[in-house]
This record gives structure tokens, sequence and C-alpha cells, in this order.
């Protein structure tokens, strides 16, 4: 298969999304198939346009894919007029870029304005298409921005991503639950497939703990909570910064480490000052990232209260792989906390509860042994059901049933009209019929 992928988001960029979209372009692509990329110049999750990525375009060779970037519009404060401004600019490039003659495009969304925008091309071109959701924009809307269910943003969002999911030849989903809100939104069953998101790190021999203590500076008689990637409002962080302060008041042994980047990290750096509990940590390259995860003594989810159906946390497969318990602070019904639970691998929590979040890592500190039990379940979860070769054979049955099935709507159209030639008085009668 010809395939093009359309998504905001690309390698080299370290978290979120990118590296999936990534990892399926990579194993797509060593399956023989032919892929291409239209993405933007790396920017996540600083906000704001990498290094060495000048000019309005360029094109590049990225493990046999073939990706073509352009230049959009960066808010360095991504709020929602702004963020979706980012999103329609990178739509707009997308749609009148040089697409080739692919047998179908995959649209990765997040950004919603953006596949919208260039799903409109692939319908009009008749070219079979496929949307990737990897967040739920109209639960997002609600769930951590406060719109009413019935409110007039709110129904303008819902009603579009109802729109661009109908529009779709299929659609994919990270989640079970994502396949219900999806049917929700009239997208018909059998267009729904779930490709479970895997991990994206390459397994390596397990270093030694204790060597990478020393160099991230963790002492070892400290329990260390590591919080990974993004910094943004859905991860309600500053629910850490008090944890981390509770600490201080009672002189636990607890250090909370915030490790990435993003649009609050600014505001909740200057949140810490002076709080000794808390500390910030660059986001690292690959090789050192998975060894940090388990050096660590917990890793942490922390989400927005209310946050249900709108994302799975892509930092979660990548706990589950590293051996660590996981303590997720999120609300019980959230898909987080089914992960957690299904997977046995930690300790929920309820969000925004400071106290709570302590009384967490304390209490892993006290048991190490049902610790160590957690992480091992996680990372039996992980083998069995977050598997990169069961996700890619997934998705790859997706693309050609969708491609396939254009085809046989191409051959009946060209069908019909072969008979409509030969026969135009019948053509005719129906037509007025």
């Amino acid at each position: 298969m010809k395939i093009l992928v359309i998504g905001l988001n690309y390698a080299p960029e370290p978290t979120g999304i990118a590296p999936y979209t990534a990892a399926l372009s990579r194993g797509m692509a060593v399956r023989g198939h032919r892929v291409r990329v239209i993405t933007t110049m790396p920017h996540y999750p600083e906000w704001r346009i990498a290094d060495g990525y000048e000019g309005w375009s360029r094109t590049e060779r990225l493990n046999g894919v073939m990706v073509r970037r352009l230049r959009h519009y960066v808010p360095s404060r991504p709020s929602g007029v702004r963020r979706m401004l980012s999103e329609i600019s990178f739509g707009l490039w997308a749609m009148t870029a040089r697409w080739g003659r692919p047998d179908v495009v995959l649209f990765v969304s997040p950004a919603l304005f953006s596949t919208g925008l260039a799903l409109l091309r692939a319908n009009l071109t008749r070219t079979p298409s496929v949307v990737w959701v990897q967040d739920v924009y109209s639960s997002g809307m609600v769930e951590t921005q406060g719109g009413a269910e019935d409110g007039a943003v709110v129904r303008f969002i819902r009603a579009m991503e109802s729109a661009v999911l109908r529009n779709a030849d299929g659609v994919g989903v990270i989640h079970a639950r994502f396949a219900e809100v999806v049917r929700q939104l009239g997208t018909p069953a059998e267009r729904i497939e779930v490709v479970r998101n895997w991990t994206h790190l390459q397994q390596g021999a397990v270093g030694d703990r204790e060597v990478d203590r020393e160099r991230l500076k963790w002492p070892p008689d400290e329990t260390v909570v590591l919080h990974s990637g993004a910094m943004g409002k859905k991860q309600d962080l500053d629910n850490v910064i008090e944890a981390g302060r509770l600490a201080d008041e009672r002189g636990a042994p607890v250090r909370f480490v915030l490790m990435g980047n993003g649009g609050e990290r600014a505001r909740l750096e200057a949140k810490a000052e002076g709080v000794r509990s808390v500390s910030f940590l660059d986001p690292l390259p690959a090789d050192e990232y998975q060894p940090a995860l388990r050096a660590a003594d917990a890793l942490l989810v922390n989400e927005h209260a209310g946050l249900r159906d709108m994302a799975v946390p892509s930092k979660l497969t990548s706990y589950f792989s590293s051996g660590r318990p996981v303590i997720a602070a999120t609300d019980s019904g959230s898909v987080t906390a089914h992960e957690v639970t299904a997977a046995d691998a930690g300790l929920r929590i309820a969000p925004a509860t400071p106290a709570a979040l302590l009384a967490a890592a304390l209490e892993l500190r006290d048991d190490s042994a049902r610790a160590d039990a957690l992480g091992r379940n996680g990372q039996h979860y992980q083998q069995r059901v977050l598997s990169e070769t069961a996700a890619i054979d997934r998705f790859e049955n997706l693309l050609t049933r969708v491609v396939q099935s254009g085809r046989e709507r191409r051959s009946s159209r060209q069908g019909s009209r072969m008979v409509g030639e030969t026969r135009p008085a019948q053509h005719d009668l129906s037509a007025g019929a």
C-alpha cells in the first residue's frame, strides 16, 4: 500500500502522540508499504520550533519514511483559540501540499481542525481515509475546561468531531471506552477498530538503579515519585507542588520530580520556589529516559479532576514497561483508573488531593515488596496487552480493509456508469424517480 500519514506531531518530539505516529509509520515501512508523512516542524512540548528547523518547509528521511515538514503557527501560550489557529494553519498547509496518489490517508487526531480540513480533500478526491483518535476533543472540552454539555462551544466541537469521524472510511481508537464515545458521535460500529497504544521504548539491558540515581542526583534515602511528560492544564500539577509542600512541613523523605516541558512549566517552577521536596528535570534523550523511570520509586499520572473519557495518558505504556509501581491521581471512573486497575500496577487516589498523594508515596515506601509486585504486574500487562507488533497488525488490517472497500466502491461506480451509458433510457427513468 501507499500510505500517507498526516499529523501535527512526529519524531524527534519525545512525548505525547509523536512517538506513536513515528513508530507506526516506521513499522508499516518495514512491512514493505510505501509510507509518506506530512507533519510540522518539531515544537512539542516546548511550544517553540526546535533548533535546526529553519525555513518554511523541509523534507527528510527518518527510518525509511519520507517526512515532509511544513512550518505552521506555534503559539507560545497554547490556550483555546491560539491552539485552534495553530491546528488550522497546519491543516491549510496539509490540505494544499503535494500528496501524490496514496491508496489511503491516515489522519492523526489531535489535531481535529487540521484533520477536518485535510479530510475535505481526501473526500473530494475519493481517497480512502482513516482517522486515528488519540484524544476525544468534545469530552476534553467538558472534562478539562468546565464546558457545559449543552453549551454552544461544546455543541460546536461535538458537531465538528462527529462530522469528521462520520466522513472517514475507518476510525482507529486507542481504547474500548473511546470506541463507545465515537459510536455516540454517529460513527457506524463496523468502521471502528480498537488499536491499543504500546510502549515505544527499546527494551535494553536493565542497568544499575543506584548508579542511575546517583547520576540523577537522587539520594538513596529519598522516595522519588517521578512524573514524566507534558506539563499542561489537564495534568493539574499544582497538586504535586502542594504535596511537596506538605512533605516539607512534615519532614517526609519524599521527592516529587517533574520531568518534561510544556505550557505550564514556568508557572509551576515559580510556584514551587522554596519547596525542597519538588524538583524539575528537562526531557531526557531516549537512551536515558527508561533508566530514569526505573530509577524512580514510583511513577505518577496526575490528572485534572473530572477527566474520564477524553484521553489515555501515553506515558502509561512506558510506565508499565519500567517495572515500577504507578500512582494514579485520577477520578475512579477514568480510563486511566481502568488501566491501572486492569494491570494491577499501582495505587489510585482522588485527583487534587495533595495529602493523599503524599500518603500513597509513603505507603509504597513502607511496603517495598508490594511496590515491586505492582511494578512486575505492570510489565506483564504491557507484554500481554500493549504489544507494538499486535498494534501494527491491527492497523495494517484496518488500512487494508479500508483500501479494499474503496476499490470496491470505485468499481461499483464505474459499473454503474457503464450501465448508464449502454442503457440510457433506464438511467433517465431511475434518475427521474
